[in-house]
């Protein structure tokens, strides 16, 4: 058998290092398959390339992050570094602050201003009062958090309520002159007793004081008819979506993130909260995540679409 050979002088013959698209499908299938794997090796070479551009730009946007946040510490640093020396510690904060939308008169400041000298640190689990305790001060929680507790009758601990930086609590003792539930430290904290004598006092010495109590008895008992109004009437998945949008609408008054904040309470003490077992509450929080309305990260939080978060506490 005769094999003729290709002249690459002769017309029409492919020039050397010619593109496969050019190639004429008369050209034998030896020659075709190297200028293949050609390409391909090729195109390997431009994608290893674009990896090597993707984690170059990954690691500058890295080393970026990492230098911003050294800023962010840096700054945080300068700023109490500041404060620490326009004012003595313990008093960087002051009652007023917490009290914003009030304005109270300078006999009220004057009185209660001092109060701050005698507030107390408590540890995580400790007590800020027991049930049946007699009722003498008012609490405000001026840093971490704390959790008020009922008791059933068969001795079972009831989540009444989760309390912020900035809110007071006691206020179940004025009725009866002994407290009906327990309150116990989240964290870390510091709480400055108001021993309600005084508060008394002062309501009637100082009108706008007296008003801010009523802004406190008032706000107590919306809390606790909000909290009646999504036991009784919304099903779980609304429960726990309230409970988010409440905790987001109470950070932004305090000038903290909204969407993004730390849980204290177990899972177990949320369900005890909302009127939820254990398994339902995990549960929720897979599905939520699942579905992009929140990230969970261990205890953080950081709410991902609040607007549907609305619309399945409305039941949309």
């Amino acid at each position: 058998m005769k094999i003729a050979l290709i002249d690459t002088a002769q017309p029409g013959a492919a020039p050397q290092g010619a593109d496969l698209r050019s190639v004429s499908p008369m050209e034998s299938p030896p020659l075709r398959l190297r200028r293949a794997l050609q390409q391909v090796e090729d195109l390997r070479r431009r994608l290893a390339s674009s990896q090597q551009e993707s984690i170059a730009v990954r690691q500058q946007l890295e080393a970026i992050a990492k230098a911003n946040a050294q800023l962010r510490k840096f700054a945080l640093r300068h700023d109490q570094h500041c404060a620490s020396d326009r004012q003595p510690e313990g008093l960087s904060r002051k009652f007023t602050d917490f009290c914003l939308p009030v304005g109270l008169d300078k006999d009220a400041t004057r009185y209660i201003d001092p109060l701050w000298a005698k507030r107390r640190r408590f540890r995580k689990g400790d007590g800020l009062y027991c049930v049946g305790e007699d009722f003498k001060a008012l609490y405000l929680v001026y840093a971490g958090s704390c959790k008020t507790v009922l008791l059933t009758r068969d001795g079972q601990e009831q989540v009444a309520g989760y309390h912020l930086s900035g809110e007071i609590i006691g206020f179940d003792g004025i009725d009866t002159g002994a407290h009906g539930c327990q309150a116990v430290a989240l964290e870390d904290m510091e709480a400055c007793p108001l021993p309600f004598d005084e508060v008394e006092n002062l309501a009637r010495r100082s009108g706008p004081f007296g008003h801010l109590l009523h802004v406190w008895l008032s706000r107590e008992t919306a809390r606790t008819r909000e909290l009646t109004i999504v036991l009784g009437t919304m099903r779980s998945e609304q429960r726990l979506a309230a409970f988010l949008l409440d905790l987001s609408h109470r950070y932004r008054e305090r000038g903290y993130s909204s969407c993004e904040f730390v849980l204290r309470l177990t899972r177990h003490e949320i369900g005890s909260y909302l009127g939820l077992n254990l398994e339902t509450v995990s549960r929720l929080f897979s599905r939520f995540q699942r579905e992009d309305l929140i990230q969970v990260k261990g205890r953080a939080i950081r709410l991902l679409n609040e607007v549907a978060l609305h619309q399945l506490v409305d039941g949309a």
